[in-house]
């Protein structure tokens, strides 16, 4: 199973991370300056040219970004590819905060959450009962608006915008949430990418202020590092590095 995330590096660009989810390792690694398809596709069809046919992914995990979307599937074809419930259930809290005066809006969080406990057929059917069931209640409030002042540049907005965009955010691209329970030994998170980038961003907090360049070679020489799993691997790594230095 393949997973990939970026660690932005501030506004300064973008570490793009590549991952065999399956067996915990990092698999190909590079700086861009911004998460586009141009970007992700460079990198994935430079990949995929290190891999034969019979090696590619069987099925992927990514936080959803329409680049990296359109590369799976270009360069990989159509597998089956999961939505990261952790990212999904983390945009969500933000928008629909917990001490919100609004019982709409602590209970789409709620429901929001719930996601990411999702585990069978029938936890899905009870949390697409549960989001139906808050459309009918509440789903007016969707289309509430506030009419502006005089003066203002608009004639009127959504008055509950961020509760439109959790409920936006639940309601678009929904089996995608659920790809995981009918693919075996695919993750419904990608939360071993996660950790990978906490430790990369741990590193650069050790080693602040380098610039944009030094952070990204300290990053690859992390990732390096990573794949080195016996000593006689590291040995060869550091006999190579001499010799090209």
């Amino acid at each position: 199973m393949y997973g990939a995330d970026g660690k932005w590096l501030h506004h300064d660009g973008v570490f793009l991370n590549h991952r065999d989810i399956t067996f915990k390792e990092n698999i190909w690694w590079s700086y861009a300056l911004n998460e586009s398809f141009a970007s992700w596709y460079s990198d994935v069809s430079e990949l995929a040219d290190h891999l034969t046919p019979d090696h590619f992914p069987s099925g992927a995990v990514s936080d959803w970004k329409r680049g990296l979307i359109q590369t799976i599937t270009t360069t990989f074809g159509d597998i089956p590819h999961q939505r990261c419930l952790a990212h999904v259930a983390r945009h969500a809290a933000i928008l629909l905060p917990k001490g919100s005066p609004f019982l709409a809006t602590r209970r789409l969080r709620d429901i929001a959450l719930f996601l990411r406990r999702i585990k069978t057929i029938d936890d899905m059917d009870e949390w697409k009962r549960a989001l139906t069931v808050w459309g009918y209640q509440w789903g007016e409030m969707l289309t509430e608006k506030t009419k502006a002042p005089i003066g203002s540049t608009k004639k009127w907005w959504y008055t509950h915008g961020n509760l439109r965009r959790g409920w936006r955010l639940l309601t678009t691209d929904v089996d995608s949430f659920f790809v995981f329970l009918s693919v075996p030994g695919l993750p419904k998170t990608n939360n071993s990418l996660e950790g990978v980038n906490r430790n990369l961003k741990g590193k650069l907090g050790i080693h602040r202020g380098l610039t944009t360049a030094f952070q990204v070679s300290l990053l690859s020489w992390v990732m390096v590092f990573s794949r080195m799993k016996k000593y006689t691997d590291l040995r060869k790594l550091w006999d190579a590095w001499r010799r090209r230095s």
